[in-house]
Protein backbone atom coordinates (compact mmCIF):
# COMPACT_ATOMS: atom_id res chain seq x y z
CA UNK A 1 0.00 0.00 0.00
CA UNK A 2 1.69 3.44 -1.18
CA UNK A 3 1.67 5.71 1.78
CA UNK A 4 0.53 9.47 1.63
CA UNK A 5 3.85 10.98 4.24
CA UNK A 6 6.05 13.89 3.40
CA UNK A 7 9.22 12.71 1.62
CA UNK A 8 10.75 16.02 2.79
CA UNK A 9 10.16 16.13 6.63
CA UNK A 10 13.58 15.43 8.46
CA UNK A 11 13.66 14.80 12.09
CA UNK A 12 16.55 14.94 14.10
CA UNK A 13 17.64 14.28 17.81
CA UNK A 14 21.15 15.61 19.20
CA UNK A 15 22.87 13.59 21.29
CA UNK A 16 23.53 14.53 24.79
CA UNK A 17 27.35 15.16 25.91
CA UNK A 18 28.75 15.22 29.80
CA UNK A 19 31.06 14.99 32.10
CA UNK A 20 28.01 13.62 34.47
CA UNK A 21 26.03 10.90 34.36
CA UNK A 22 23.04 10.26 31.97
CA UNK A 23 19.94 8.63 31.18
CA UNK A 24 18.32 7.40 27.98
CA UNK A 25 15.09 6.35 28.15
CA UNK A 26 11.93 6.36 25.66
CA UNK A 27 10.23 8.40 28.58
CA UNK A 28 12.23 11.74 28.63
CA UNK A 29 10.28 12.56 32.67
CA UNK A 30 11.50 9.14 33.69
CA UNK A 31 14.96 9.89 32.30
CA UNK A 32 14.45 13.23 34.54
CA UNK A 33 14.13 11.13 37.17
CA UNK A 34 16.95 8.87 36.88
CA UNK A 35 19.28 11.88 36.17
CA UNK A 36 18.13 13.85 39.49
CA UNK A 37 18.64 10.77 41.07
CA UNK A 38 22.55 10.75 40.03
CA UNK A 39 22.85 14.29 40.45
CA UNK A 40 21.80 14.06 44.31
CA UNK A 41 25.04 11.18 44.48
CA UNK A 42 22.99 8.08 43.80
CA UNK A 43 24.77 5.26 42.23
CA UNK A 44 24.10 4.34 38.43
CA UNK A 45 21.95 1.13 40.39
CA UNK A 46 19.86 4.31 42.03
CA UNK A 47 18.71 5.53 39.31
CA UNK A 48 17.92 2.46 37.81
CA UNK A 49 15.42 1.61 39.99
CA UNK A 50 14.08 5.08 40.55
CA UNK A 51 13.63 5.11 36.56
CA UNK A 52 12.11 1.76 36.36
CA UNK A 53 8.99 2.59 39.19
CA UNK A 54 8.90 6.31 37.07
CA UNK A 55 8.54 4.11 33.70
CA UNK A 56 5.64 1.94 34.62
CA UNK A 57 3.69 4.83 35.87
CA UNK A 58 4.39 7.49 32.70
CA UNK A 59 4.03 4.44 30.03
CA UNK A 60 1.90 2.00 31.30
CA UNK A 61 1.18 0.42 28.25
CA UNK A 62 5.20 -0.73 27.93
CA UNK A 63 6.26 -1.72 31.26
CA UNK A 64 5.44 -1.88 35.18
CA UNK A 65 5.06 -3.53 38.59
CA UNK A 66 3.26 -6.43 36.29
CA UNK A 67 5.78 -6.50 34.03
CA UNK A 68 9.40 -8.44 34.01
CA UNK A 69 12.78 -8.02 32.10
CA UNK A 70 16.75 -8.56 32.80
CA UNK A 71 19.61 -5.90 33.21
CA UNK A 72 22.92 -5.82 31.97
CA UNK A 73 25.73 -3.89 34.38
CA UNK A 74 29.11 -2.87 34.45
CA UNK A 75 30.68 -2.19 37.67
CA UNK A 76 33.73 -0.07 36.86
CA UNK A 77 35.76 -0.40 40.18
CA UNK A 78 36.20 -3.97 40.00
CA UNK A 79 36.13 -3.74 36.12
CA UNK A 80 33.09 -6.36 36.19
CA UNK A 81 29.79 -7.11 34.21
CA UNK A 82 27.19 -9.14 35.49
CA UNK A 83 23.00 -9.73 34.70
CA UNK A 84 20.03 -9.52 36.70
CA UNK A 85 17.53 -11.75 35.09
CA UNK A 86 13.75 -11.34 36.37
CA UNK A 87 12.15 -12.65 33.16
CA UNK A 88 8.55 -14.15 34.08
CA UNK A 89 7.06 -17.55 34.99
CA UNK A 90 4.20 -19.31 34.38
CA UNK A 91 1.88 -20.02 37.37
CA UNK A 92 2.67 -23.27 39.04
CA UNK A 93 -1.30 -23.74 38.87
CA UNK A 94 -1.91 -23.38 34.81
CA UNK A 95 -3.34 -26.37 33.36
CA UNK A 96 -3.46 -27.03 29.17
CA UNK A 97 -7.17 -28.49 29.58
CA UNK A 98 -7.69 -24.30 30.82
CA UNK A 99 -6.90 -23.37 27.60
CA UNK A 100 -8.65 -25.41 24.76
CA UNK A 101 -8.05 -24.82 20.49
CA UNK A 102 -11.08 -23.29 18.99
CA UNK A 103 -9.48 -25.02 15.71
CA UNK A 104 -10.00 -21.65 14.12
CA UNK A 105 -6.34 -21.46 12.69
CA UNK A 106 -3.78 -19.11 14.30
CA UNK A 107 -3.82 -17.02 17.02
CA UNK A 108 -4.51 -12.75 16.46
CA UNK A 109 -1.06 -11.49 17.88
CA UNK A 110 0.91 -12.61 14.82
CA UNK A 111 2.37 -15.21 16.33
CA UNK A 112 2.02 -18.94 15.53
CA UNK A 113 0.02 -20.81 18.08
CA UNK A 114 -3.00 -22.40 17.23
CA UNK A 115 -6.03 -19.73 18.56
CA UNK A 116 -7.06 -20.60 21.98
CA UNK A 117 -10.48 -20.24 23.05
CA UNK A 118 -11.97 -17.24 24.25
CA UNK A 119 -8.46 -15.74 23.55
CA UNK A 120 -7.34 -16.84 27.25
CA UNK A 121 -3.29 -17.11 26.39
CA UNK A 122 -3.50 -13.37 24.92
CA UNK A 123 -5.59 -11.50 27.20
CA UNK A 124 -7.20 -11.15 30.65
CA UNK A 125 -6.26 -13.02 33.97
CA UNK A 126 -5.81 -16.14 32.54
CA UNK A 127 -3.07 -14.84 30.22
CA UNK A 128 -1.10 -13.65 33.62
CA UNK A 129 2.35 -14.79 34.12
CA UNK A 130 4.24 -14.28 37.59
CA UNK A 131 5.80 -10.43 37.36
CA UNK A 132 9.82 -10.43 37.64
CA UNK A 133 9.89 -6.16 37.56
CA UNK A 134 10.09 -5.40 41.96
CA UNK A 135 12.02 -8.46 42.52
CA UNK A 136 14.34 -7.21 39.90
CA UNK A 137 14.88 -4.29 41.34
CA UNK A 138 15.16 -5.55 44.61
CA UNK A 139 18.14 -7.44 43.91
CA UNK A 140 20.09 -4.52 42.03
CA UNK A 141 19.33 -2.68 44.95
CA UNK A 142 20.67 -5.18 47.57
CA UNK A 143 24.05 -5.42 45.67
CA UNK A 144 24.93 -1.91 44.56
CA UNK A 145 22.88 0.84 46.05
CA UNK A 146 23.51 3.61 48.10
CA UNK A 147 20.32 5.06 48.60
CA UNK A 148 17.24 4.17 50.57
CA UNK A 149 14.62 1.70 48.88
CA UNK A 150 12.31 4.13 50.15
CA UNK A 151 13.52 7.55 48.23
CA UNK A 152 13.97 5.85 45.08
CA UNK A 153 10.43 5.17 44.92
CA UNK A 154 9.70 8.83 45.78
CA UNK A 155 9.28 10.02 42.28
CA UNK A 156 7.03 7.26 40.87
CA UNK A 157 4.14 7.78 43.96
CA UNK A 158 4.37 11.51 42.96
CA UNK A 159 4.01 11.33 39.41
CA UNK A 160 1.07 8.77 40.08
CA UNK A 161 -0.37 11.19 41.92
CA UNK A 162 -0.75 13.89 39.37
CA UNK A 163 -2.55 11.27 37.15
CA UNK A 164 -1.46 10.03 33.33
CA UNK A 165 -1.25 12.88 31.17
CA UNK A 166 -3.19 12.75 27.83
CA UNK A 167 -1.37 14.22 24.99
CA UNK A 168 -1.63 12.61 21.56
CA UNK A 169 0.73 9.59 22.27
CA UNK A 170 -1.10 8.28 25.32
CA UNK A 171 -4.20 9.00 23.04
CA UNK A 172 -2.91 6.72 20.60
CA UNK A 173 -1.30 3.64 22.39
CA UNK A 174 -4.93 3.72 24.48
CA UNK A 175 -6.72 4.09 21.20
CA UNK A 176 -4.72 0.85 19.51
CA UNK A 177 -6.36 -1.91 22.35
CA UNK A 178 -8.98 0.07 24.09
CA UNK A 179 -11.46 -2.70 22.53
CA UNK A 180 -9.80 -5.56 25.00
CA UNK A 181 -9.81 -2.73 27.99
CA UNK A 182 -13.61 -2.54 27.79
CA UNK A 183 -13.71 -5.95 28.64
CA UNK A 184 -12.39 -5.36 32.19
CA UNK A 185 -14.28 -3.31 34.34
CA UNK A 186 -10.96 -2.16 36.28
CA UNK A 187 -8.99 -1.93 33.12
CA UNK A 188 -12.09 0.45 31.39
CA UNK A 189 -11.81 2.47 35.06
CA UNK A 190 -8.06 3.55 34.60
CA UNK A 191 -8.06 4.26 31.16
CA UNK A 192 -11.04 5.36 29.21
CA UNK A 193 -13.43 7.72 29.44
CA UNK A 194 -17.21 6.76 29.29
CA UNK A 195 -15.40 3.50 27.62
CA UNK A 196 -13.87 5.20 24.73
CA UNK A 197 -10.01 6.56 24.77
CA UNK A 198 -9.29 10.07 26.18
CA UNK A 199 -8.39 13.06 23.72
CA UNK A 200 -6.16 15.88 24.69
CA UNK A 201 -8.17 19.28 24.12
CA UNK A 202 -7.19 22.33 21.96
CA UNK A 203 -6.66 24.24 24.21
CA UNK A 204 -3.44 25.70 25.50
CA UNK A 205 -3.77 25.47 29.31
CA UNK A 206 -5.98 22.17 29.00
CA UNK A 207 -4.08 19.36 31.23
CA UNK A 208 -6.39 16.07 30.35
CA UNK A 209 -5.37 13.80 32.91
CA UNK A 210 -6.42 10.24 34.13
CA UNK A 211 -6.61 9.35 38.16
CA UNK A 212 -4.29 6.85 39.08
CA UNK A 213 -5.05 6.67 42.97
CA UNK A 214 -4.56 2.78 43.61
CA UNK A 215 -1.51 2.66 41.80
CA UNK A 216 0.06 5.67 43.96
CA UNK A 217 -1.80 4.00 46.90
CA UNK A 218 0.19 0.76 45.95
CA UNK A 219 3.81 2.63 44.77
CA UNK A 220 3.56 4.25 48.47
CA UNK A 221 2.64 1.00 50.46
CA UNK A 222 5.43 -0.94 48.26
CA UNK A 223 7.90 2.14 49.58
CA UNK A 224 7.22 1.34 52.95
CA UNK A 225 6.95 -2.03 53.40
CA UNK A 226 9.74 -2.70 50.83
CA UNK A 227 9.89 -5.30 48.03
CA UNK A 228 9.24 -8.47 49.22
CA UNK A 229 5.29 -7.10 50.11
CA UNK A 230 4.63 -7.47 46.43
CA UNK A 231 5.37 -11.01 46.61
CA UNK A 232 4.49 -11.89 50.41
CA UNK A 233 2.80 -9.37 52.20
CA UNK A 234 -0.48 -7.91 51.62
CA UNK A 235 0.05 -6.59 48.09
CA UNK A 236 0.95 -10.21 46.99
CA UNK A 237 -2.25 -11.15 48.87
CA UNK A 238 -3.93 -8.39 47.32
CA UNK A 239 -2.92 -9.25 43.55
CA UNK A 240 -2.95 -13.35 43.42
CA UNK A 241 -6.73 -12.69 45.16
CA UNK A 242 -7.84 -10.39 41.79
CA UNK A 243 -6.17 -12.24 39.41
CA UNK A 244 -7.80 -15.55 40.97
CA UNK A 245 -11.57 -13.79 41.11
CA UNK A 246 -11.14 -13.02 37.16
CA UNK A 247 -10.24 -17.10 36.70
CA UNK A 248 -6.56 -17.14 36.32
CA UNK A 249 -4.54 -19.49 37.97
CA UNK A 250 -1.55 -16.98 40.05
CA UNK A 251 -1.69 -17.57 43.18
CA UNK A 252 0.07 -16.52 46.56
CA UNK A 253 2.64 -19.83 46.09
CA UNK A 254 3.25 -18.27 42.81
CA UNK A 255 4.28 -15.16 43.84
CA UNK A 256 6.39 -16.37 47.22
CA UNK A 257 8.61 -18.46 45.14
CA UNK A 258 9.81 -16.13 43.07
CA UNK A 259 13.01 -14.69 42.75
CA UNK A 260 15.38 -12.37 40.14
CA UNK A 261 18.71 -14.76 39.28
CA UNK A 262 22.21 -13.22 39.22
CA UNK A 263 23.68 -14.65 35.59
CA UNK A 264 26.94 -14.50 34.42
CA UNK A 265 26.44 -12.64 31.16
CA UNK A 266 27.40 -14.00 27.68
CA UNK A 267 30.09 -12.58 26.40
CA UNK A 268 30.47 -12.34 22.91
CA UNK A 269 34.22 -11.41 20.94
CA UNK A 270 33.84 -8.97 18.36
CA UNK A 271 36.16 -6.40 16.67
CA UNK A 272 38.76 -6.95 19.25
CA UNK A 273 36.29 -5.67 22.06
CA UNK A 274 33.56 -7.76 23.55
CA UNK A 275 29.89 -7.77 23.85
CA UNK A 276 28.04 -8.62 27.22
CA UNK A 277 24.36 -9.96 26.42
CA UNK A 278 21.96 -11.85 28.56
CA UNK A 279 21.66 -15.47 28.14
CA UNK A 280 19.59 -18.63 28.38
CA UNK A 281 15.71 -17.53 27.02
CA UNK A 282 16.46 -13.58 25.77
CA UNK A 283 17.98 -13.15 22.38
CA UNK A 284 21.63 -13.12 23.55
CA UNK A 285 22.44 -16.31 22.07
CA UNK A 286 21.10 -15.26 18.70
CA UNK A 287 22.85 -11.90 18.88
CA UNK A 288 26.00 -14.15 19.26
CA UNK A 289 25.55 -16.07 15.78
CA UNK A 290 24.36 -12.90 13.72
CA UNK A 291 27.42 -10.84 15.41
CA UNK A 292 30.33 -14.10 14.63
CA UNK A 293 28.61 -14.09 11.06
CA UNK A 294 29.46 -10.68 10.59
CA UNK A 295 32.79 -10.47 11.91
CA UNK A 296 33.49 -12.59 9.35
CA UNK A 297 31.54 -11.11 6.43
CA UNK A 298 31.80 -7.14 7.12
CA UNK A 299 35.05 -5.69 6.95
CA UNK A 300 36.21 -2.86 9.68
CA UNK A 301 36.56 0.26 8.53
CA UNK A 302 35.08 3.77 9.18
CA UNK A 303 33.22 6.14 7.24
CA UNK A 304 29.38 4.65 6.66
CA UNK A 305 28.09 1.58 5.77
CA UNK A 306 27.35 0.71 2.02
CA UNK A 307 24.80 -1.70 0.14
CA UNK A 308 27.62 -4.25 0.87
CA UNK A 309 27.10 -3.80 4.50
CA UNK A 310 23.40 -3.51 4.93
CA UNK A 311 23.59 -6.82 2.51
CA UNK A 312 26.07 -8.59 5.24
CA UNK A 313 23.78 -6.97 8.18
CA UNK A 314 20.61 -9.02 6.34
CA UNK A 315 22.31 -12.38 5.61
CA UNK A 316 23.58 -12.46 9.20
CA UNK A 317 20.43 -11.77 10.70
CA UNK A 318 18.38 -14.08 8.60
CA UNK A 319 20.79 -16.88 8.99
CA UNK A 320 20.61 -15.66 13.29
CA UNK A 321 17.41 -16.44 12.87
CA UNK A 322 16.73 -19.57 10.53
CA UNK A 323 18.78 -21.37 14.09
CA UNK A 324 16.45 -19.31 16.49
CA UNK A 325 13.55 -21.48 14.94
CA UNK A 326 14.99 -24.61 15.00
CA UNK A 327 15.45 -25.22 18.69
CA UNK A 328 13.13 -22.69 21.19
CA UNK A 329 12.36 -22.84 24.44
CA UNK A 330 12.69 -23.79 28.48
CA UNK A 331 13.35 -27.60 28.03
CA UNK A 332 15.61 -29.76 29.68
CA UNK A 333 19.26 -29.01 28.06
CA UNK A 334 18.00 -26.28 25.54
CA UNK A 335 17.98 -22.93 26.04
CA UNK A 336 17.57 -21.41 22.11
CA UNK A 337 14.77 -19.65 21.35
CA UNK A 338 12.19 -19.61 18.26
CA UNK A 339 8.91 -18.60 17.25
CA UNK A 340 8.11 -16.38 19.96
CA UNK A 341 10.02 -13.53 17.02
CA UNK A 342 6.76 -13.55 15.33
CA UNK A 343 5.12 -11.92 17.80
CA UNK A 344 4.47 -8.11 18.39
CA UNK A 345 5.40 -6.67 21.43
CA UNK A 346 5.54 -3.70 23.72
CA UNK A 347 8.93 -3.38 25.82
CA UNK A 348 10.42 -0.20 26.80
CA UNK A 349 14.28 0.21 27.27
CA UNK A 350 16.31 2.75 29.23
CA UNK A 351 20.60 2.66 29.43
CA UNK A 352 22.28 4.41 32.01
CA UNK A 353 26.02 5.92 33.05
CA UNK A 354 27.19 7.36 36.30
CA UNK A 355 29.64 9.95 37.14
CA UNK A 356 32.36 6.80 37.83
CA UNK A 357 31.73 4.74 34.42
CA UNK A 358 29.44 2.09 35.92
CA UNK A 359 26.54 1.34 33.38
CA UNK A 360 23.34 -0.52 32.92
CA UNK A 361 21.12 -1.40 30.23
CA UNK A 362 17.67 -2.47 30.85
CA UNK A 363 14.90 -3.79 29.22
CA UNK A 364 11.59 -4.63 30.67
CA UNK A 365 8.40 -5.64 28.99
CA UNK A 366 4.23 -6.32 29.69
CA UNK A 367 4.93 -8.09 26.46
CA UNK A 368 1.51 -7.14 24.39
CA UNK A 369 0.37 -3.86 24.82
CA UNK A 370 -0.83 -2.68 28.16
CA UNK A 371 -0.02 -7.15 28.35
CA UNK A 372 -3.02 -8.35 29.85
CA UNK A 373 -5.50 -5.50 29.45
CA UNK A 374 -6.23 -6.32 33.18
CA UNK A 375 -5.74 -4.21 35.91
CA UNK A 376 -6.03 -5.63 39.21
CA UNK A 377 -9.04 -3.81 40.99
CA UNK A 378 -7.63 -3.18 44.66
CA UNK A 379 -4.08 -2.51 43.57
CA UNK A 380 -4.19 -0.22 40.02
CA UNK A 381 -1.28 -2.56 38.64
CA UNK A 382 -1.59 -3.81 34.85
CA UNK A 383 -0.79 -6.74 34.71
CA UNK A 384 1.57 -8.68 31.82
CA UNK A 385 0.26 -11.29 29.20
CA UNK A 386 3.38 -14.22 29.80
CA UNK A 387 1.51 -16.80 29.45
CA UNK A 388 0.12 -15.84 25.19
CA UNK A 389 4.58 -16.37 24.32
CA UNK A 390 3.38 -20.61 25.30
CA UNK A 391 2.34 -23.00 22.56
CA UNK A 392 -1.00 -23.89 23.56
CA UNK A 393 -0.32 -27.52 22.13
CA UNK A 394 1.44 -30.17 24.12
CA UNK A 395 5.16 -31.93 23.38
CA UNK A 396 6.51 -28.79 22.08
CA UNK A 397 10.05 -27.32 24.29
CA UNK A 398 7.86 -24.28 24.51
CA UNK A 399 4.72 -25.74 25.45
CA UNK A 400 2.70 -24.75 28.11
CA UNK A 401 3.78 -26.38 31.19
CA UNK A 402 3.89 -25.29 35.26
CA UNK A 403 6.33 -22.92 36.44
CA UNK A 404 8.28 -22.38 32.94
CA UNK A 405 10.43 -19.54 31.81
CA UNK A 406 8.72 -16.74 29.57
CA UNK A 407 10.49 -16.60 26.22
CA UNK A 408 12.29 -13.06 24.95
CA UNK A 409 12.70 -10.95 22.61
CA UNK A 410 14.83 -8.36 24.53
CA UNK A 411 18.77 -8.15 23.94
CA UNK A 412 20.23 -5.30 26.49
CA UNK A 413 23.85 -5.45 26.40
CA UNK A 414 26.80 -3.49 27.66
CA UNK A 415 30.14 -3.51 25.08
CA UNK A 416 33.72 -2.60 25.52
CA UNK A 417 35.05 -1.50 22.27
CA UNK A 418 38.55 -2.22 21.25
CA UNK A 419 39.36 1.99 21.33
CA UNK A 420 38.96 1.97 25.34
CA UNK A 421 34.99 3.03 24.94
CA UNK A 422 31.79 1.52 26.65
CA UNK A 423 28.49 1.37 25.36
CA UNK A 424 24.94 0.05 27.03
CA UNK A 425 22.58 -0.20 24.61
CA UNK A 426 19.29 -2.10 23.92
CA UNK A 427 15.93 -1.28 22.36
CA UNK A 428 11.98 -2.17 22.51
CA UNK A 429 10.30 -3.50 19.67
CA UNK A 430 9.87 -7.14 19.97
CA UNK A 431 11.18 -9.17 17.05
CA UNK A 432 12.73 -5.78 16.03
CA UNK A 433 14.92 -5.75 18.81
CA UNK A 434 17.98 -7.69 17.64
CA UNK A 435 18.90 -6.06 14.30
CA UNK A 436 18.35 -2.50 15.78
CA UNK A 437 21.21 -4.18 18.21
CA UNK A 438 23.19 -5.68 16.04
CA UNK A 439 23.27 -2.82 13.76
CA UNK A 440 23.83 0.50 16.26
CA UNK A 441 26.92 -2.36 18.19
CA UNK A 442 28.27 -2.59 14.36
CA UNK A 443 28.01 1.35 13.50
CA UNK A 444 29.77 2.49 17.02
CA UNK A 445 32.64 -1.26 17.02
CA UNK A 446 32.85 -1.09 12.96
CA UNK A 447 32.28 2.24 11.58
CA UNK A 448 33.72 3.83 14.82
CA UNK A 449 30.93 6.48 14.98
CA UNK A 450 29.65 8.61 17.77
CA UNK A 451 26.19 8.29 19.46
CA UNK A 452 24.92 11.46 17.26
CA UNK A 453 25.93 9.78 14.15
CA UNK A 454 24.71 6.31 15.28
CA UNK A 455 21.41 7.39 16.05
CA UNK A 456 19.96 9.29 12.86
CA UNK A 457 22.24 6.04 10.58
CA UNK A 458 19.87 4.27 8.50
CA UNK A 459 18.89 0.98 9.49
CA UNK A 460 17.54 -2.36 8.62
CA UNK A 461 15.09 -5.20 9.55
CA UNK A 462 15.42 -8.49 8.72
CA UNK A 463 13.11 -10.03 11.40
CA UNK A 464 10.33 -11.36 9.23
CA UNK A 465 11.58 -14.47 7.69
CA UNK A 466 12.85 -13.91 4.30
CA UNK A 467 11.34 -10.21 3.77
CA UNK A 468 13.86 -7.40 4.37
CA UNK A 469 12.21 -3.72 5.26
CA UNK A 470 14.71 -0.77 4.47
CA UNK A 471 14.50 2.49 6.04
CA UNK A 472 13.24 4.94 3.16
CA UNK A 473 16.38 7.49 3.97
CA UNK A 474 18.78 4.68 2.76
CA UNK A 475 20.72 6.07 -0.65
CA UNK A 476 18.89 4.99 -3.30
CA UNK A 477 21.64 2.95 -4.58
CA UNK A 478 21.40 0.92 -1.13
CA UNK A 479 17.62 0.26 -1.32
CA UNK A 480 18.33 -0.72 -4.89
CA UNK A 481 21.24 -3.57 -4.47
CA UNK A 482 18.97 -4.58 -1.33
CA UNK A 483 15.94 -5.24 -3.46
CA UNK A 484 17.96 -6.64 -6.15
CA UNK A 485 18.86 -9.42 -3.43
CA UNK A 486 15.84 -10.21 -0.97
CA UNK A 487 12.06 -9.68 -1.16
CA UNK A 488 12.49 -6.11 0.09
CA UNK A 489 10.24 -3.34 1.01
CA UNK A 490 11.16 -0.18 1.67
CA UNK A 491 9.58 1.34 5.02
CA UNK A 492 9.42 5.09 6.84
CA UNK A 493 10.61 5.67 10.21
CA UNK A 494 7.21 6.28 12.04
CA UNK A 495 5.64 6.42 15.63
CA UNK A 496 3.14 3.98 15.00
CA UNK A 497 3.21 0.86 13.47
CA UNK A 498 6.81 0.65 14.42
CA UNK A 499 8.80 -0.80 11.52
CA UNK A 500 11.56 -0.48 13.12
CA UNK A 501 13.03 -0.55 17.14
CA UNK A 502 13.38 2.03 19.21
CA UNK A 503 17.01 1.85 20.69
CA UNK A 504 18.29 3.84 24.26
CA UNK A 505 21.93 4.11 23.98
CA UNK A 506 24.75 5.91 26.51
CA UNK A 507 28.44 6.06 25.65
CA UNK A 508 31.48 5.97 27.86
CA UNK A 509 34.83 7.63 26.23
CA UNK A 510 37.05 8.29 28.80
CA UNK A 511 35.65 10.50 31.35
CA UNK A 512 32.86 11.85 29.07
CA UNK A 513 29.52 10.28 28.73
CA UNK A 514 27.07 10.38 25.41
CA UNK A 515 23.63 9.04 25.63
CA UNK A 516 20.80 9.34 22.58
CA UNK A 517 17.64 7.54 21.66
CA UNK A 518 15.49 7.00 18.86
CA UNK A 519 14.60 10.07 17.03
CA UNK A 520 11.19 9.32 15.96
CA UNK A 521 10.03 8.05 19.71
CA UNK A 522 8.20 11.01 20.32
CA UNK A 523 8.74 11.19 24.49
CA UNK A 524 12.25 9.43 24.46
CA UNK A 525 15.05 11.76 25.41
CA UNK A 526 18.45 11.13 27.13
CA UNK A 527 19.03 13.83 30.11
CA UNK A 528 22.63 14.42 31.92
CA UNK A 529 22.50 15.15 34.97
CA UNK A 530 22.37 18.75 36.73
Amino acid sequence: MRDQFSNTQQIRKPAVVSKGGIVAAQSRRAAEVGAAILADGGDCVDAVVATTFALGVLEPWMSGLGGGGAMVLYRAREDRYEVIDYGMRSPRGIRFEDYPLTGDGAASDLFPWPRVKDDRNLHGPGSIAVPGVVAGMEEAHRRHAKMPWAELLGPGVALAGEGLAVDWWTTLMISSVAADLRRYPASAAAYLKDGLPPNAQWGIKADVRLPQDRLKATLAHLAAQGPRDFYQGDLARSIAADVQAGGGPLSVEDLASFRAHLREPLRIPYRGGGVYATPELTCGPTLAHALRLLQDSLPAEHGTPDASAYTAYALALQSAYRERLQDMGDADGRRALGAEYLAPACTTHFSVVDRDGNMAAVTQTLLSTFGSKFVTPQSGITMNNGVMWFDPTPGGPNSLAPGKRCLTNYTPVLAQIADGRRLALGASGGRRILPAVMQMLSFVMDYGMDLDAAIHQPRIDASEGPVVIGDMRLPAQVRDELRARFDYEDARIQTLPMKFACPSIVLRDGATNSGATEIFQPWGDAVAEG
